[in-house]
């Protein structure tokens, strides 16, 4: 009868799978029926056109994955349309793929078992689906897994040992999660459950008498509840109140007192871990500092089994955080030594973040540190070479990690072995790698000093006694470039020193004194001391002779050098000097012309009224019945241009259009305490109309407008740039978001309201100037290639958070852009596929975006060097004459002439200060004149 209610429980598990299956849909059969014939030849063919359709994708799909396997998007997308067409035996073989490259998230992993387990129905294919679980339990730590794999496990109870089988599962599912604080309760509660139902089975039939066997199997079953009501209560678990209340109602017996104060010790536990539980219930995924910050508890409180989990709660929500990976293998490494969990965390972390190469020397280290077999090391170096890491350095470091492993393999006490001979392979390979394959990817080798091969000929020397070879090893890198560092050639002494002879170290320190370049006085000293010590008293001649000769070479060329940078100063000064004297004159011939001004403008005040009043001009002004004049500061402008001080004749201009001049309108000057809610707009065009309104109706969204202050020159003419001041300094910031907005045809540059001179350390400059790993900069973009478009190649490779084509002040594109992955995997992956891809003809460059640090003004009081004078040229730029078409005499005046930004030139008259030997210069009016008498 036992055996009888044990199959039902098998087919009770069986059932539910059958549950699953039933709910997949099949089509309605009746629907079919009802519809007459011309609306089912419709559907068929709009069916067969849809699967075409998908087939064509799905071929597109696999092509592109025969191309880049490491395509995770296109991996999802696959397995997604194979489900979708049901074919079974092709999306087995993908999901197969994909989980061989990488970890498969809970979500993939859930819909892969329950395809498999709709499918298994004999015993072998329930085996396959086992395989298939202790697999998915392996990639990450998720109670659901577990659950579902404890659940799947009770179909299989009617078989032999099936029962036993479902309790490993359970324990082993308790191990992995059951302290987990939210989802823990779920295992605990299933796995009691289901020894109720079996202590269902062991009860005796109603009326009869268990036998003494019946008894001991009902006894310890109830012990067995017993004892997993204690082990949850001693754990701190949400919902624990209710757990214990289910227990003193199931129990027959009361409590122990040992339960009831391990309870206790639980729920006060608990009070400590809800403030970070309810944390991580309110933050936004990823969780981050969340999770460190538990972290950071559960260690101080030192419980390996808490701290491994929270870790692997962690790390299921950030995967793809190399940092996070390398903490919590360091902890197991440190403290756990079990070598079974240690390497799985270390092969889980390299699968999660394959481009980080610090990752994969712990792993080559722990493999090496719990005795894994050679091959098998092996076999994980070489998966490490084509990881595809984002800097040539990172490719030194790993070899160099495995060439000493290889290294602490070999018994050098023995001339010939091997391993040693596999080692020098190692060597070789490893300088031919580097040589070739980085240099080829990277522009450089990563190993400019030559590292390895100086590791490389230490071992010959002091290990196997060659210093045959370790020389030729040192003239390699000699030949590499580094023969002109002292460093280096001290370096191959001291090896020479501790492991060959004098005639050899002579010889190193004569070549030395002859190329070095940068301390020859150092390598100098040290051949004196050799010679001093050892040498005879040729080879002491010899030495000083040949150090004297390089040292007066060398200061010969020192003393040429600083010549050449005093004279290059000298005349860094006088241009300064130059340039100091032509802002005094300009300065001047300003204020002198305002003076002018001033007294014309004061004595027409005097003759029209009172001082700051406008009074309708008399009659008598006007020169004839219907004839104006210009206005009186108009007038003033253009009798000094043309170096006039009668007015010319003309038609009149109305006195409403004078008085609208944007000349007679009151200089406003900025009020800088009103800075925190004024936005400054830049890179406006010159030409725009009413600017006040453009961009009141650009900014109106961000809150109220109080004022638009739009800065124009002397004439009228608007200068590409205003103020904006809002009501409030939310608004302002609201406005900063609209940076780069196109306003006819050119990028709006929307800044702070910041005086410089006051804050000269403040950056407008919003992007970031250092390495950011999960941003791509390309170039050799098309400029007709839109954004849209360069999104549609990128989100082949990931997720794309943003994407920014640079352009410049006028808004054109400058074929470059800065590409923003979710992660440094997807970066990383897109570097390798997107490289030198041919895009509209363009070959493109992809790279790390890593930007030249940004030359900085120098700060006040520093001294630097003035920048050298810049040629003025055309619009053109520089032409094939240099003949300049302007009057010798004009030329002189060059100095004062100052130019606006938007290229209006401002004439100032010449100083009576300048120095009598100059011949006299031409004045505005001369050259008027001369103009029009010719």
């Amino acid at each position: 009868g036992r055996r009888a209610e044990l199959h039902k429980m098998a087919a009770a598990g069986a059932e539910a799978a059958a549950e699953e299956e039933k709910r997949l849909p099949e089509g309605d059969p009746e629907s079919g029926g009802d519809s007459d014939d011309e609306g089912d030849s419709d559907s068929s063919g709009d069916g067969e056109d849809e699967e075409k359709e998908n087939e064509a994708e799905i071929q597109r799909l696999e092509e592109q994955l025969s191309i880049n396997a490491f395509d995770y998007n296109c991996h999802l997308d696959l397995i997604k349309l194979l489900r979708q067409e049901g074919e079974l035996v092709r999306l087995r073989r993908a999901r197969q793929k994909m989980s061989e490259l990488f970890p498969l998230t809970e979500e993939i992993w859930l819909d892969w078992l329950k395809d498999e387990i709709k499918m298994a129905s004999e015993i072998s294919e329930r085996e396959k689906v086992y395989e298939l679980f202790e697999r998915a339990v392996k990639d990450y730590i998720c109670p659901e897994i577990w659950l579902e794999y404890a659940q799947y496990s009770i179909g299989g109870i009617g078989q032999e040992g099936g029962i036993e089988k479902v309790r490993t599962i359970f324990e082993r599912a308790l191990t992995a999660v059951g302290l987990h604080v939210t989802k823990g309760t779920a295992l605990w509660e299933a796995y009691r459950e289901f020894e109720n139902a079996i202590l269902e089975t062991a009860q005796p039939a109603p009326g009869s008498i268990p036998s003494p066997e019946q008894q001991q199997v009902l006894c310890s079953q109830l012990e067995r509840i017993h004892t997993l009501f204690r082990r949850q209560l001693g754990i701190p678990l949400l919902d624990m109140e209710a757990s214990y209340a289910e227990y003193e109602e199931w129990s027959e017996e009361p409590i122990p007192e040992t339960t009831i104060k391990n309870y206790k010790k639980a729920l006060q536990q608990l009070e400590k871990c809800k403030p970070y539980e309810e944390a991580l219930l309110g933050a936004e995924t990823p969780k981050l500092a969340e999770y460190q910050a538990y972290i950071d508890f559960e260690m101080k409180a030192g419980d390996p089994a808490r701290i491994q989990l929270i870790y692997e709660r962690a790390l299921a929500e950030n995967c793809l955080v190399p940092d996070l990976w390398a903490r919590y293998n360091q902890y197991l490494d440190r403290q756990l030594k079990v070598k079974e969990l240690v390497l799985s965390a270390h092969d889980r972390a390299v699968r999660n973040c394959p481009w980080t190469v610090g990752l994969w020397i712990r792993y080559l280290l722990a493999m090496e540190r719990h005795r894994v077999e050679h091959s098998s090391i092996s076999e994980t170096f070489e998966k490490a070479l084509n990881a595809g890491f984002i800097q040539a350095t990172d490719y030194v470091e790993i070899w160099q990690a495995y060439l000493d492993y290889l290294r602490r393999r070999v018994d050098f006490t023995q001339d010939s072995s091997k391993e040693l001979e596999e080692l020098r392979s190692a060597f070789a390979r490893a300088v031919e790698y580097l040589k070739q394959e980085v240099e080829e990817r990277f522009s450089e080798s990563g190993d400019p000093s030559c590292t390895i091969m100086q590791n490389w000929a230490r071992v010959e020397a002091r290990l196997c006694n060659n210093m045959q070879k370790a020389r030729e090893l040192w003239d390699n890198i000699m030949t590499k470039g580094n023969a002109k560092y002292a460093n280096m050639w001290l370096e191959y002494y001291n090896l020479e020193r501790a492991h060959g002879d004098t005639q050899h170290c002579r010889k190193a320190l004569h070549r030395a004194v002859q190329c070095t370049s940068d301390y020859p006085e150092h390598v100098c000293e040290v051949l004196l001391t050799l010679e001093r010590i050892e040498g005879t008293l040729e080879d002491w001649d010899a030495a000083v002779q040949k150090t004297e000769n390089r040292l007066a070479r060398v200061n010969e060329q020192r003393a040429k050098a600083a010549e050449k940078e005093a004279a290059l100063a000298k005349q860094e000064e006088e241009r300064a000097e130059q340039r100091k004297q032509a802002r005094a004159e300009k300065k001047a011939s300003k204020k002198a012309k305002k003076t002018r001004i001033g007294d014309k403008r004061k004595a027409d005040e005097d003759d029209e009224g009172e001082w700051g009043q406008e009074e309708e001009l008399p009659s008598k002004r006007h020169r004839g019945e219907g004839d104006g004049v210009l206005p009186e500061e108009d007038m003033e402008v253009e009798s000094e241009l043309f170096g006039r001080s009668e007015k010319p004749d003309g038609p009149a201009i109305p006195k409403e259009k004078a008085s609208t001049s944007r000349k007679d309108i009151p200089k406003v000057f900025h009020d800088s305490s009103k800075d925190k809610v004024t936005v400054f707009v830049s890179n406006l065009s010159y030409s725009m109309a009413e600017p006040e309104a453009r961009l009141r109706e650009l900014f109106g969204s961000c809150g109220e407008v109080v004022e638009i202050r739009a800065v124009f020159n002397n004439k009228g003419t608007f200068r590409g740039y205003c103020y904006v001041q809002f009501g409030e300094e939310e608004a302002a910031r609201r406005a900063l978001a609209l940076d780069r907005t196109a306003l006819e045809g050119r990028p709006v540059f929307v800044s702070p309201c910041v005086d410089k001179n006051k804050n000269p350390d403040f950056k407008v400059f919003r992007y970031s100037t250092t390495l950011e790993k999960h941003k791509l900069f390309i170039s050799g973009l098309p400029f007709s290639c839109t954004k849209e478009e360069l999104e549609e190649v990128c989100k082949a490779h990931g997720n794309v958070k943003d994407i920014r084509l640079v352009t410049n002040r006028a808004g054109k594109p400058k074929g470059l852009a800065y590409v923003e992955y979710e992660d440094e995997a997807q970066a990383s992956q897109a570097v390798l596929k997107m490289d030198g891809l041919t895009l509209k003809d363009h070959v493109i460059k992809v790279m790390i975006s890593n930007p030249p640090l940004r030359k900085l003004r120098p700060e006040p009081g520093v001294a630097s060097l003035p920048p050298a004078p810049r040629h003025v040229y055309g619009a053109r730029g520089k032409g094939r004459t240099q003949l300049s078409m302007m009057p010798r005499a004009l030329q002189r005046q060059s100095n004062a002439v100052a130019k606006a930004e938007n290229g209006m030139v401002q004439n100032s008259p010449a100083a009576s200060s300048d120095p009598p030997a100059e011949p006299k210069k031409m004045s505005n009016a001369d050259f008027a004149k001369m103009l029009l008498k010719k």
